[in-house]
């Protein structure tokens, strides 16, 4: 006799996951499920959902690092359980900080004599360091205005127009003024000259950028270092400069090892650098340096002793990742100058083949300069018919992440598209994008005519039907850009994965 045995409804082990109830079913998207459901399940639905992100790899938007490799992802993944926080459980962990912050130090100039360990701390990214560097500045300045009498209630720092929004953050979060130098049509940087001639006594710093995210350019810091020692001599003061060098960190001493900008400028005082961007690492990595103790006021240090042993802390959150920290000195120790320097320089040599691509199509104004981060900042040379924008969304369609975007004031009325070279964008990728934007300028070209035509084939019907009052010119252009709108809109939505 042969026995069977008839699944059960409750045996789900059995099942198909797309065969089982689970991806029949919706579950709820914002209150918790009442029961729990296989891992399988579980796993595949949020899996298929992500499918409906875009390429990280494709992502031409970004700065941070989307590739890395697979020794290191293994090191991350072992790591990943680890609370960075915890000192006296995992003092390798801590001691590969230290590590990083004494190689970035030095990296950076840092007047450091040999053996002497540099002042920093690893950070969730940029934008934490920034919070902290301006929060010893402003801690530093306080201090001093206590000591000669003075009201400490309205500081303010001085940055270009063209800086991150973490700077915005940090001035309204700890009660900062943020005084901007606006940028002008061809200069969209901090001019020097007009930063300098707005500090005054209560300055606690002027924040250069070295690398700007709207088209790649370095600031002039020696040339602010130069005016602003002049301005402190006659003036008294002691402002200092911390650089921004969230993109352009690791970029400068491997391309532009002469340029000055770091720790050799006597004002420069503090440093913060994205790992996460040229640092090559994954999301959730940067670092803040200090030109000397000094520089960092004692009082911002916290000591706790609850984990094990006296540990000192300055960060604004408590509890991190390790996997990070551990992937930076994986790639300085794995990369090495050597290393960066070749990626660096083919980064480079990418942006330039890429500018070049798109000189050639003859439609387009390099916004962007040579020397700098290796991006590709342009816009339309005549944007009468078709604008960056819809350059943009078009370019979507061939899985391309391009953004676009208006200058900040008094700049405003100029818009860019902007590429970001990074490592894993090759020379072939390159030319493809190049052949992709020509693609869609051809495509937006022929809007307008097929709306025309369309246009002309009504006015034909409409002749031969009972009269109407005649359109004014305006209410025909309306008409007509009313209809490649709407020719715009339904490419959109036709633009699904292949």
């Amino acid at each position: 006799m042969v026995l069977s045995k008839t699944a059960s409804q409750s045996d789900v082990s059995v099942h198909s996951t797309f065969a089982s109830r689970y991806v029949r079913d919706s579950l709820p998207r914002f209150k918790l499920p009442e029961n729990s459901i296989p891992k399988d399940a579980a796993y595949q639905i949020i899996n298929d959902e992500l499918m409906l992100d875009g390429n990280p790899r494709l992502n031409l938007a970004s700065f941070v690092t989307t590739w890395m490799e697979p020794e290191c992802d293994k090191l991350i993944m072992a790591s990943i359980n680890k609370n960075y926080v915890d000192m006296d459980e995992y003092p390798v962990t801590t001691e590969l900080q230290n590590r990083c912050v004494n190689i970035i130090a030095r990296l950076f100039n840092a007047p450091l004599d040999e053996g002497q360990a540099a002042v920093g701390v690893g950070t969730v990214g940029s934008s934490e360091a920034i919070m902290l560097a301006g929060l010893a500045f402003k801690r530093k300045w306080q201090n001093k205005m206590k000591e000669l009498g003075k009201p400490y209630d309205k500081p303010n720092i001085v940055t270009g127009a063209n800086v991150q929004v973490c700077w915005e953050k940090f001035a309204r979060y700890f009660e900062v003024e943020l005084k901007e130098v606006k940028l002008r049509d061809g200069y969209y940087v901090m001019d020097p000259e007009k930063a300098v001639e707005m500090v005054d006594e209560n300055t606690i710093c002027v924040a250069a950028i070295l690398g700007s995210t709207l088209n790649g350019e370095f600031e002039d810091v020696k040339l602010l270092n130069d005016l602003l020692l002049k301005k402190n001599k006659e003036t008294g003061w002691d402002t200092p400069i911390h650089v921004d060098a969230a993109s352009g960190g690791f970029i400068a001493p491997f391309l532009y090892p002469e340029l000055e900008w770091d720790f050799r400028l006597p004002l420069v005082k503090s440093i913060n650098v994205s790992g996460h961007k040229y640092g090559l690492v994954y999301a959730g990595v940067g670092w803040v340096v200090w030109r000397t103790k000094v520089d960092l006021p004692e009082e911002l240090i916290f000591h706790i002793n609850y984990l094990g042993a006296d540990q000192p802390t300055f960060t604004l959150n408590f509890s991190k990742g390790s996997s990070q920290v551990i992937a930076q000195y994986y790639q300085l120790i794995r990369l090495g100058f050597e290393g960066y320097q070749n990626i660096m320089e083919n980064c480079q040599e990418n942006a330039m083949v890429l500018k070049q691509g798109l000189e050639h199509t003859g439609r387009f104004n390099i916004v962007s300069k040579d020397h700098g981060v290796p991006l590709v900042a342009f816009s339309l040379k005549d944007n009468t018919c078709h604008d960056e924008f819809e350059i943009s969304e078009m370019l979507r369609r061939f899985g391309w992440i391009v953004p676009a975007y208006t200058m900040p004031p008094d700049a405003q009325h100029v818009t860019v598209l902007r590429v970001v070279i990074r490592e894993d964008f090759s020379r072939t990728l390159a030319e493809r994008l190049v052949s992709d934007i020509e693609k869609v300028l051809h495509d937006l070209d022929t809007l307008p005519a097929r709306v025309t035509e369309k246009l002309a084939a009504t006015a034909v019907v409409e002749k031969h039907a009972p009269a109407v009052v005649k359109k004014t010119a305006i209410e025909v252009q309306r008409e007509i850009t009313t209809a490649w709108r709407k020719l715009v809109a339904d490419k959109k939505k036709t633009n699904g994965v292949c």
